[in-house]
């Protein structure tokens, strides 16, 4: 669909400078604004919301960014030209005639689109899913209907693996409602928090779960608990600064990383890389690649043992590569096939302790830390916080800085936290 929309708009802006070329000529100067102006547009359109959804209770596709966008490009091109003075040779009639086209066009084909979509794709371009466990709601028009207790899927704060079942379950979904028991809704809305979708919980009152919002499936109220991924554009942009980064700095390393994979397997028996299964974006699992630092028969797959400063698991080369934070490069390959971030929360083994207490048992919200690719660094890492977990306050620390990275996300953030990496490669915490 958001294809559909950006071909439209881009050939109503071709068809608004294709009318005055039939009347006044100047063709080739035309195609080259022509070019300009899709640029531009498509730059301002994806910043506006011009290529957004709301997948409330219909599927709405808004007209009036998408217009705004398109004045917005025009005044940018007339500031560009009057100030470069660039093609002043064109009349001005026809660059009028050219604009009132396109912006014609461009309203009447998105409200075509819109009035096609409300009348015959409303409920098949979003996929929603209702999770129902033991309750006797009515399952809406639109909606897959999966139930829980069948499927063994029950809302588990304490076990990984049915978060990653659950992650797994609604990874792709727009929209995900669940319909329970009120004893378990709580549980259910801390479960939709991590899972990187808009999470709906039905009630039948408006008790307080964290709620963002009073929504409705079908005729059942809702109250909206996840806000889900990030918009396009976000996600675009995000996706687009990790290959700007991942795929040079691969290039660049790879003689390094080959003597690094040659220096580990001289130093130790093994294979050179360590696979590690951790918990990644919708809490479900992945595995994270490092060069392995410990001895083979001394390895800790599940990460029960945080690594101490005299740790004699770890070889020479390990030792080096460690405090270095050189042992972390291999993960340019999770961010390269889309499981990472460069920057993101940091990923955790499922045996990771803060004290005595498994991670998520000392903070409910732990789950909801993985709405976003984990990352090679992360605005803990910046802060300092780093290293062992021997208390809880240790976790606590991490989780806070996690949350706040998650809630106020932007790309200038991204790269300040990609600089700030620079001065804690090597840490005192850090062995």
């Amino acid at each position: 669909m958001f294809a559909v929309l950006l071909v439209l708009d881009v050939f109503s802006i071709g068809l608004g400078f294709a009318m005055p070329c039939l009347w006044y000529g100047y063709r080739e100067s035309l195609i080259g604004v022509f070019f300009v102006a899709c640029a531009v547009y498509v730059a301002i359109g994806f910043n506006s919301g011009a290529f957004t959804f709301n997948p409330s209770r219909t599927m709405v596709i808004e007209t009036g960014p998408a217009v705004r966008a398109l004045l917005f490009t025009y005044g940018t091109l007339f500031l560009m030209s009057y100030f470069l003075r660039l093609d002043q040779t064109l009349p001005r009639g026809m660059l009028l005639i050219a604009m009132a086209t396109g912006l014609a066009s461009l309203a009447t084909l998105r409200q075509i689109v819109v009035v096609y979509t409300a009348t015959h794709l409303r409920d098949r371009l979003l996929a929603q899913l209702l999770i129902n466990d033991g309750s006797n709601v009515v399952p809406p028009p639109g909606f897959q209907v999966v139930d829980a207790q069948a499927r063994g899927l029950r809302p588990d704060l304490r076990d990984p693996s049915m978060l990653n079942a659950f992650g797994q379950l609604v990874r792709g979904c727009e929209r995900v409602a669940i319909a329970c028991r009120p004893e378990d809704r709580n549980n259910w809305a801390m479960m939709l928090k991590g899972a990187n979708v808009r999470g709906e919980i039905v009630v039948n009152d408006l008790e307080s779960y964290g709620a963002f919002g009073v929504s409705h499936v079908g005729d059942s109220p809702a109250l909206t608990v996840s806000v889900g991924p990030l918009p396009l554009r976000k996600a675009l942009a995000k996706r687009l600064f990790d290959l700007a980064i991942c795929v040079p700095a691969l290039l660049a390393l790879l003689p390094g990383i080959i003597l690094i994979a040659v220096a580990i397997k001289l130093d130790s028996k093994g294979p050179v890389l360590f696979r590690q299964r951790r918990v990644g974006q919708d809490n479900a699992f992945f595995y994270i690649l490092k060069f392995r630092s410990m001895k083979v028969e001394q390895s800790d797959p599940d990460g029960k043992v945080s690594a101490s400063r005299d740790d004699d698991r770890i070889t020479r080369v390990g030792y080096f590569i460690r405090r270095t934070s050189i042992d972390e490069l291999p993960q340019l390959f999770n961010v390269l096939l889309g499981q990472m971030s460069i920057v993101g929360p940091r990923p955790h083994a499922l045996g990771s302790l803060a004290g005595e207490k498994l991670f998520w048992d000392i903070d409910q919200r732990y789950w909801h830390r993985h709405a976003l690719k984990p990352g090679i660094t992360g605005l803990a890492q910046v802060r300092g916080f780093r290293g062992a977990t021997n208390e809880t306050t240790d976790l606590t620390r991490r989780l806070q800085a996690d949350l706040e990275y998650i809630s106020n996300w932007s790309f200038w953030r991204d790269a300040a936290i990609l600089l700030l990496t620079v001065r804690v490669l090597v840490h005192r915490n850090t062995f």
